[in-house]
């Protein structure tokens, strides 16, 4: 029941559907960037990997307001939404994977929970 009101939200302002994702972004930095930074023997990701994916986050924050605020084919922009996302978690995978010897459980937790949310 939840899921079907939400999808008649996000159909009646898919424009909004910007904003979460800009939101997901700046949390996705500040996690990245931040906390996972200062934990990085728990979670065993290099922290050059953690700046570079925390990076990502910021320029889809930029695109997610610039896409906001004009009136363009939303539906166009919000294909282009989904695509960097599928890229961003690809390149996740696939910077996780070549560390892989030095990812912790939590790690692979993080970025497999972050990769399917």
């Amino acid at each position: 029941m939840k899921f079907e009101y939400l999808i008649t939200k996000a159909e009646l302002n898919p424009k909004k559907l910007f904003l979460i994702d800009a939101f997901g972004g700046i949390l996705s930095a500040f996690l990245l960037g931040v906390v996972l930074v200062k934990f990085e023997e728990i979670f065993g990701i290099p922290t050059s990997v953690l700046y570079f994916l925390a990076t990502i986050p910021i320029l889809f924050v930029i695109y997610d307001v610039f896409c906001y605020q004009k009136h363009l084919k939303i539906g166009l922009l919000l294909k282009g939404v989904a695509v960097l996302n599928i890229l961003y978690c690809c390149i996740s995978i696939g910077l996780i994977s070549y560390h892989f010897s030095t990812i912790t459980i939590l790690g692979w937790t993080y970025i497999y929970s972050k990769v399917y949310l």
